[in-house]
């Protein structure tokens, strides 16, 4: 077309950008941008809105800073998509947090008034970051801005305290949830099943996990993942062994974490017949462990006198695609690479 002296309307132009969005090719659309400032193609603002996601998509977050404060001169406004885009790049972004809470006060000035995906976003970041009355004052504020807080709002914030350790304030949360007829999910009930579980408090997070069925949820991995890491809290190995067979047979890839946690519970419990076979069912599922775990493991068995055992791991670890040579010839502390490919 262009050879031809005829170019693309924007129109055209943000059907194929927002293509490569979906096909989760972030640089062509940047790439294709640039040609259409070439091309002296004047951008609208969905196009200005799909470039920030491309740019916070490849890590850009600073070119898509500059996309956004180059808007009003190219004669396109700002929406509330265009702050939130950029907020939530920041809140991912180590340190910028700052920044994220500076944008929101920057959109409020332009008289956009910040939504339910600002302030989840914001809320979420402050979370993440210990930041609990911060993300409280947000949480208060969104309520009287008439913005109703949503389940994930409500989830975020469990999951806050429970990461702190604050089971009390993560079930009063979801007290207040209820309260206002915010219907808790699968995501509410793992969380506060999580809390527990670190807390050792093994018998209220199975009561929980018996109330999914009344409100029509089901376990899922990261039910089954809170459940072992309580079980291995309290030194029961082997059950929490029985949960991770039956994850497996639920349909459910237990995580590196996951088994990483139980063959150490084994290690501790001294039963490293158990630990081994653990080992082996990461092995064949294709997941290589990493050095430090490997020395903790084989300075277990060493010190136990039970590198013997580890004879039937060499059997499932065929050709030593996982677990080097020299850790079952015992010369393992000297410098390896652990091999990472099936």
């Amino acid at each position: 077309m262009r050879a031809h002296g005829l170019l693309p309307r924007v129109e055209s132009c943000n059907v194929f950008i927002s293509a490569a969005l979906r096909l989760k090719r972030p640089e062509i659309s940047v790439s294709f941008f640039r040609e259409m400032r070439r091309c002296r193609i004047s951008p609208n603002v969905y196009t200005a809105n799909m470039v920030l996601r491309a740019f916070c998509a490849l890590g850009r977050v600073a070119d898509a800073a500059k996309v956004l404060d180059e808007m009003p001169d190219r004669g396109i406004d700002r929406t509330v998509v265009s702050f939130n885009t950029l907020i939530a790049a920041y809140c991912k972004d180590h340190g910028g947090l700052e920044h994220a809470l500076e944008l929101k006060k920057k959109m409020e000035r332009e008289e956009l008034p910040p939504d339910e995906v600002t302030y989840n976003t914001l809320i979420n970041g402050l979370c993440k970051e210990g930041r609990m009355q911060h993300a409280n004052r947000m949480f208060s504020e969104m309520r009287v801005m008439r913005v109703t807080p949503n389940t994930v709002t409500y989830n975020t914030l469990i999951y806050g305290y429970v990461m702190l350790g604050d089971n009390g304030a993560a079930s009063r949360v979801r007290e207040e949830m209820v309260k206002n007829r915010v219907e808790p999910d699968i995501v509410t009930y793992n969380a506060l099943i999580l809390g527990l579980c670190q807390d050792g408090k093994i018998q209220k997070a199975e009561h929980l996990v018996q109330q999914l069925d009344r409100h029509k949820l089901e376990p899922n991995a990261s039910t089954f993942s809170a459940l072992i890491i309580g079980q291995c809290k309290v030194q029961n190995s082997e059950r929490a062994f029985q949960l991770l067979n039956v994850m497996k047979k639920s349909g459910f890839h237990p995580n590196y974490d996951t088994y990483k946690t139980v063959i150490s519970t084994f290690c501790k419990n001294k039963d490293f017949e158990g630990a081994v076979d653990v080992m082996k069912d990461l092995l064949d599922r294709c997941i290589a462990p990493d050095k430090l775990f490997l020395h903790e493991f084989f300075d277990d068995l060493s010190m136990a006198k039970k590198l013997h055992l580890a004879q039937d791991l060499q059997l499932a670890d065929k050709g030593g695609r996982f677990i080097p040579a020299v850790y079952y010839t015992g010369d393992y502390r000297n410098k390896v690479e652990v091999k990472n490919t099936c």
